[in-house]
């Protein structure tokens, strides 16, 4: 079927219509440009994907020699974005992060202070091993990823857009570390898990990674155009049902609410919130507009429901003991909530 025969595509324009043919254009040779240089890993691209057309952050899970830091960076390459690292310590200072006022001379003599831009201010910022430094250098993150700006002495600087924080976290080593607040989970759209390859994957890690140095990538577009492809996806229309759909999911997570099911409700001692709901829609209208959709559908909401909710959820010490994490409950949770018919009403 031809995108214009699609009855969907009337509650967009002609022009939407365009965009969305070259949105899932440009998102097929950003996966193609990364496989150069980033074996497997393919749902963690399409994720990030989403994660930057969506306008949200990242939380990127996994054990370290994963290459995130490698995919965090090519991925700004292809994008001709600014690029920032900074690794968390235990004696990073939050004026690490967003700079601080210096003072200086001045050439007529006069000493005055200048205002040192940290590295928050880039295009893509990751921040390496987050759980490293403490609550108030975390804290340093949430204006800046909620607010886009950060206020330094009294006065507020914007950040440049596209903005976008790629946070990691290995999942094992707890030791000298400080767990993220729930508050800072929340600001993170998607927790991206990054699992280990498979053997054929590894070997030809071996092979790339032992030979010559890494290709360059080409660059695919310019933030101007990511701006008009982040304004673009909040124009995809949304089926009423898909509405119902996210906000009955994202209820039954709750322990206290009546919708929540009974065997649940001894795993889970506080659910997701709002923004996970926000998050669910936003999520499903990137993924349908980078595989060229012209509506949400099911499916989209079901694809990205793991990412959204699995960090919202805490867990109690019974699910611990019994081995079963959050992910495990969403998924089950999205079967029970296809399966009772939501979409149909």
């Amino acid at each position: 079927m031809s995108q214009s025969a699609d009855p969907t595509a009337n509650s967009l324009s002609s022009d939407d219509v365009k965009r969305i043919e070259r949105l899932q254009e440009v998102n097929q040779r950003l996966g193609d440009e990364l496989g150069r240089v980033i074996v497997g890993q393919v749902d963690v691209i399409e994720q990030l994907a989403i994660v930057l057309f969506a306008r949200g952050h990242g939380l990127l899970m996994g054990v370290p020699g994963l290459a995130k830091t490698l995919l965090v960076s090519k991925l700004s390459e292809t994008l001709s974005l600014d690029f920032s690292r900074v690794q968390f310590t235990p004696d990073l200072m939050p004026m690490d992060i967003t700079g601080t006022d210096i003072l200086q001379d001045t050439p007529d003599g006069r000493r005055e202070f200048k205002f040192i831009r940290g590295p928050i201010f880039a295009n893509i910022v990751l921040a390496d091993e987050i759980n490293r430094a403490p609550p108030k250098t975390q804290a340093a993150l949430l204006e800046a990823m909620q607010e886009r700006r950060v206020t330094v002495l009294g006065t507020s600087y914007s950040l440049d857009e596209p903005f976008m924080v790629l946070a990691t976290q290995n999942p094992v080593e707890q030791e000298g570390t400080y767990p993220l607040p729930e508050a800072q989970l929340d600001r993170f759209m998607f927790l991206i898990e990054l699992t280990y390859p498979s053997e054929d994957e590894e070997i030809q890690i071996a092979r790339s990674t032992t030979g010559e140095e890494l290709p360059s990538l080409d660059s695919l577009m310019r933030a101007e155009e990511i701006i008009e492809f982040q304004q673009l996806v909040r124009r995809i229309p949304v089926p009423e049902h898909i509405y119902r759909y996210a906000v009955r999911l994202v209820r039954k997570t709750r322990p206290q609410e009546e919708v929540s099911p009974d065997w649940m409700k001894p795993l889970v001692s506080w659910g997701a919130g709002p923004r996970a709901i926000q998050y669910l829609i936003l999520g499903g209208k990137t993924r349908a507009a980078l595989r060229g959709q012209y509506m949400v559908r099911l499916e989209d909401i079901q694809a990205v429901a793991g990412s959204v909710l699995s960090h919202r959820l805490i867990t109690t010490f019974a699910a611990q003991s019994e081995g079963v994490d959050a992910k495990e409950i969403v998924r089950r949770l999205v079967d029970e909530t296809t399966a009772e018919g939501v979409s149909a009403q």
